[in-house]
């Protein structure tokens, strides 16, 4: 199915080129979102243009910032490994635990309120691949760390673990999803198919029902579903003793839609112990632009192994990628 872009899409394309400022930039991409047919082959295009502005607004607070007396506290992590994943909820709702659990990280893990002052970054194997996940401080309808929304509103996914433990859990939960909607960072389970508003940033969301374990969780995840599992996927788990672990690993990195591509040397075997990672959809020409750069103006040829060709056909720059092919790149 074709994307069948309007003119009017392509000379706001045109003007992005063209545009000098920050300011110009995010004009002309609302521009082209508002042009962007919204069906299924056009879901990679859409995500494109949803960090680019994103990336101009960020762009432009942090000019703002700069230009100011005085700027707060910020936090930024390099992006790193198949995706980066956040993680909020309340105070006490485990997210250190869950963090200890599912990477090698260390925070510190204690039973009282607001034990994680600052973020925590651990990588989550999968597989061959790595996922990167962030423990933040925790969230209530009074406390937002300044830098916070900033940060989850850059990431590829969050997780929002609510604390099946606590008759409160599920209102906490909530007071998060509020919290973060005032600062124009929106939790969803799925991107809406219409934007209005640029200046809401919308963030897909797993949410985790945390300590299943507990006396009277399960009555807890009875209204949690009927609260918000129209909203999120629901993942239930105990992050102390492990429950539900394994299949949150696979369900946390399957939620960022993104597939394996191993390379290869010509006359070698294929590298099959550290694959690249992209997006769903992605191209060959897409993949050697990961690979190296100059690959974009100066890839000659290409051969591919796996899904729709048979072994070491060649294929254009344009040929569509799928989980665990492999490629040889000729520059």
């Amino acid at each position: 199915m074709a994307v069948n872009l309007t003119p009017q899409y392509h000379e706001a394309e045109a003007e992005f080129k063209r545009a000098q400022t920050a300011e110009e930039r995010l004009a002309c991409l609302q521009k082209m979102w508002k042009e962007v047919p919204k069906h299924k082959a056009s879901e990679k295009l859409q995500a494109e243009l949803k960090k680019k502005i994103s990336a101009t607004r960020e762009e432009m607070e942090d000019r703002q910032h700069k230009g100011g007396k005085k700027a707060g506290l910020s936090h930024k992590v390099p992006k790193q490994g198949a995706g980066q994943v956040i993680l909020v909820g309340p105070p006490n709702a485990g997210k250190s635990r869950l963090l200890t659990r599912l990477t090698r990280a260390t925070p510190e893990v204690a039973p009282y309120p607001f034990t994680t002052r600052e973020p925590h970054v651990g990588m989550m194997d999968w597989e061959d691949v790595k996922v990167q996940l962030i423990d933040t401080p925790p969230i209530t309808a009074d406390f937002l760390e300044g830098y916070l929304s900033s940060m989850v509103r850059t990431a590829d996914a969050a997780l929002l673990i609510v604390d099946l433990a606590d008759d409160d859990g599920l209102f906490t939960a909530q007071a998060v999803l509020d919290r973060l909607a005032q600062a124009k960072t929106v939790l969803v389970g799925r991107n809406p198919d219409a934007i209005d508003d640029f200046s809401i940033e919308y963030v897909r969301t797993l949410l985790v029902a945390n300590k299943i374990d507990a006396d009277g969780a399960a009555d807890r995840l009875d209204i949690l579903r009927e609260m918000f599992a129209d909203r999120f996927p629901v993942h239930v788990i105990s992050a102390e003793h492990g429950t539900g672990l394994e299949e949150l690993r696979t369900a946390v990195y399957q939620f960022l839609n993104v597939i394996r591509v191993y390379t290869k040397k010509p006359g070698k075997p294929a590298d099959l112990t550290s694959p690249f990672t992209v997006p769903e959809g992605s191209t060959l020409i897409e993949l050697a632009t990961h690979v190296h750069r100059d690959f974009e103006e100066k890839l000659k040829s290409a051969r591919a192994w796996g899904t729709g060709v048979f072994d070491g056909q060649s294929v254009p720059r344009d040929h569509v990628l799928h989980d665990k092919d492999v490629v040889e790149l000729h520059g």
